[in-house]
This record gives C-alpha cells, sequence and structure tokens, in this order.
C-alpha cells in the first residue's frame, strides 16, 4: 500500500516535471526565435540610409494615420524615424545584433543543457529585466512590462530547470 502510493506520487512527479521541461523548451524556443530575428534586423539596419527607413515609416503609417490622424503610435513612430540619425542607426544595429546573438547563444547552451551557461542566462536575463524595468519608469510602455514578465518566468525557468538538473546528476 504504501509502495503504491509512493509510486504513484513519483508518477505525478515526473509527469510535473515533464510538463514543466515542455513550457521550458517552449520558452526557450520563443527566445531563441527572438534572438535570431533581433540579429536579422540589427544586421538589415545596417545596411539601409536613415532616410529611407524613415519613408519606410512613413509608408507603413501613412494609411493608419490618414484614417485615426490623432493616433498616438502612428504619430510616435513617425516622429522618431525624424529624429532618426546615423548615429542611432548605428547604436540600434549594434545593439540588436549583440542583444540577439547573446540569446542565441545561450538559448543554445541551455538547449544542450551546458553547466556554466544557468547561472550566465540568470545573470543576463536579471540585467535585462532590471534595464526594461527601468526603460519602462521612462517610457512607462506596456510591453516593456509583458516582455519583463515573460523573462522573469524564463528566469525562474532556467533557475528551475538547473534544479531539476542538479537532482538528475546527483541521483545518477
Amino acid at each position: 500500500m504504501v509502495d503504491q502510493v509512493i509510486a504513484e506520487l513519483h508518477e505525478v512527479a515526473v509527469r510535473k516535471e515533464a510538463r514543466f521541461r515542455r513550457w521550458f523548451r517552449i520558452a526557450l524556443a520563443i527566445k531563441g526565435i527572438d534572438g535570431a530575428l533581433e540579429t536579422i534586423g540589427g544586421t538589415l539596419l545596417l545596411f539601409v540610409a536613415p532616410d529611407r527607413l524613415n519613408e519606410i515609416f512613413l509608408l507603413a503609417t501613412a494609411r493608419e494615420l490618414s484614417n485615426h490622424p490623432d493616433d498616438w503610435i502612428g504619430r510616435a513612430i513617425v516622429h522618431a524615424s525624424q529624429a532618426f540619425s546615423v548615429e542611432t542607426q548605428k547604436f540600434a544595429s549594434f545593439y540588436l545584433i549583440g542583444h540577439g546573438l547573446v540569446k542565441l547563444l545561450l538559448v543554445s547552451a541551455l538547449w544542450r543543457e551546458k553547466r556554466w551557461a544557468f547561472p550566465v542566462a540568470l545573470w543576463f536575463l536579471g540585467i535585462f529585466v532590471i534595464y526594461q524595468l527601468y526603460r519602462f519608469t521612462h517610457t512607462h510602455s506596456p510591453p516593456l512590462i509583458l516582455f519583463s514578465a515573460f523573462d522573469i518566468f524564463v528566469l525562474w525557468a532556467v533557475w528551475r530547470d538547473r534544479q531539476l538538473l542538479r537532482i538528475e546528476r546527483a541521483t545518477a
């Protein structure tokens, strides 16, 4: 009877761990896709002239602004594109490339369960969350809160996966 209860509890724990690992892999995949898009976007940004970028932003918002001239997001995009300098473009490009490559490296290492990747990922994610929350205090941008919440979930998941791997290695 006791053995049966222990076996059932063990089975429940194994199912919970498998479910957690699935969600962790999904979160890693999202971070990997995000890193790839940042790297590609940053690279493309290097090769587009600021005047051309301004034209693209104006084209992208023209229809929305003609229908809704008071659209805050459309007006903010147009305003930002007009203030977009070569220096800003280079900074944004290198930031996106660097940020994207770090994400890709960490996602790859975490996926392969490299021990060094867990503390490094926790450190980088913590810095990203702090920076995003700092930026939120200046911009009040709701997406920053959403990104921070997702990053906090990923931070917790990295920490949890590290704990599970330690237990597995200790009992192996």
